[in-house]
């Protein structure tokens, strides 16, 4: 029996598993935050933009059997609203998220609890690949170092040394070997996002360099959280009506 599953998606893990509810015969609808301009569309109906809070997002939940939260696990307010929402309504939720990288020998990492305090511990010219994304560089503005910025699309703000360079990962390792060495980088800045961009953090510690990894925010009191598509998969299994 087929049921009617919002994916909150914006990542590969949410592309996975709309293809595979899609390819089993659920009815599956994927939300973008519509943050970026040409995303990568999964199987099945894609709506983009907010919902307008906790109240828009439980008024959408009226037709939805299971809500998958698969975003992003820096998109915390998303979230939030998700647990939030589903409480309300008596949704299931189910929160996909990867792990977290794990350092290993050689790797010379600092946890850092925002990307404000990973500004605050850079230190005075350091040259720094800034590997956090378009959003929040505005918190390196002022920094007193040179900055190397890879995003998807331009950030709104960048710090008065910088270079922008537009890019979408994951990225080979050979080619993260290269971009430290072109750009004599010292430090790197990256968030704790997990998954298939750990090149950078290889190339790092290759070559003993400090990286600044922001932590993630804490998720939601009491939700159920899975690590993979498969452990997805298998939960909504035996949540099957």
């Amino acid at each position: 029996m087929s049921r009617r599953v919002l994916v909150l998606g914006g990542t590969a893990e949410a592309r996975e598993l709309a293809t595979r509810l899609a390819a089993r015969g659920d009815d599956v609808t994927t939300s973008l935050a519509g943050r970026t301009r040409h995303p990568r569309l999964p199987d099945g109906e894609v709506r983009t933009g907010g919902f307008g809070g906790v109240d828009g997002l439980a008024a959408a939940l009226g037709d939805v059997d299971v809500l998958v939260d698969a975003t992003h696990p820096f998109a915390a307010t998303m979230t939030e609203h998700a647990a939030a929402a589903a409480a309300r309504t008596g949704t299931p939720l189910l929160l996909l998220r990867r792990p977290g990288w794990t350092a290993g020998p050689g790797d010379r990492w600092t946890r850092v609890g925002s990307l404000a305090a990973a500004a605050t511990s850079i230190p005075a010219g350091a040259r720094v690949l800034l590997a956090t994304g378009r959003q929040g560089v505005g918190a390196f503005a002022d920094v007193d170092a040179w900055f190397l910025v890879r995003a998807i699309e331009a950030p709104e703000v960048l710090p008065a040394r910088s270079q922008l360079v537009l890019a979408r990962g994951p990225f080979a390792l050979d080619d993260e070997r290269a971009l430290l060495e072109r750009h004599g980088i010292t430090v790197v800045v990256a968030k704790d996002s997990g998954g298939g961009t750990e090149a950078k953090l290889v190339a790092a510690r290759e070559r003993s360099l400090p990286v600044l990894l922001v932590d993630r925010p804490p998720l939601p009191v009491g939700v159920d959280v899975v690590e993979s598509v498969d452990e997805a998969l298998a939960r909504l299994q035996q949540r099957a009506p």
